[in-house]
């Protein structure tokens, strides 16, 4: 029995993913990295401070100063979240939809709080959501569960009666890890990418999402 849901947030709820591609390949080439889209692609959904710590191992004669690239990106992040951020197609219906079965809806971003309040009120999520979480302070990023089972501890709902809505890989990891129901909604490209065959839905538009799901997961 589905009795809570949990949003992720950076390209589920709002189209972002591009933007930390293009925040992310200025901010290193700045400080001597030229990076790729796809290369950028390697890292999506985990958590910004564990992405510049990995590309600071594999380049490591650039000696990245990991707080200030970090910085760096975020104040990039929230700048184009303000001006350019959109919700994902969907979303609004879906957020009803569980409205009005009166079923408690969180986000759960790796994302650092500064970047999820700033999402949250571009899309006036507040009075929708009855818990935001981040991984900002927690040991573990995603593919870890840590960040799922806190957020249902905080919404007083077993793991196994949670459904979660990701995009990332990384993600979906972390919802079956934490024995979570899992909708993937993948970016296009990654659509085909065999390792949402783990998903107990996969989706290509939160649009998608229908009742009849709803009941095949009750």
């Amino acid at each position: 029995m589905i009795k809570a849901v949990i949003f992720d947030m950076d390209g589920l709820i709002i189209d972002s993913e591009p933007f930390w591609r293009e925040s992310e390949i200025s901010v290193f080439k700045k400080n001597g990295i030229e990076l790729t889209e796809d290369e950028c692609r390697k890292t999506t959904g985990m958590r910004i401070d564990e992405v510049v710590k990995y590309w600071s191992r594999v380049y490591p004669q650039a000696n990245l100063n990991v707080d200030n690239i970090v910085r760096e990106i975020m104040e990039e992040m929230v700048t184009a979240i303000k001006k350019h951020g959109s919700a994902m197609p969907g979303l609004m219906a879906l957020i009803e939809f569980f409205k009005n079965k009166n079923i408690p809806m969180a986000l759960a971003s790796a994302s650092q709080f500064i970047l999820i309040n700033a999402v949250v009120e571009k899309l006036k999520l507040q009075h929708d959501l009855n818990i935001i979480e981040s991984a900002e302070n927690m040991q573990y990023g995603k593919p870890h569960p840590e960040i799922f089972i806190s957020t249902a501890k905080k919404l007083h709902v077993e793991p196994e009666n949670c459904l979660v809505f990701e995009d990332s890989i990384f993600g979906v990891l972390a919802g079956k890890a934490a024995r979570m129901k899992v909708i993937a909604v993948p970016e296009l490209i990654n659509y085909n990418k065999r390792e949402y065959a783990i998903a107990d839905f996969k989706i290509a538009s939160l649009e998608w999402f229908n009742s009849s799901i709803f009941d095949q997961l009750n």
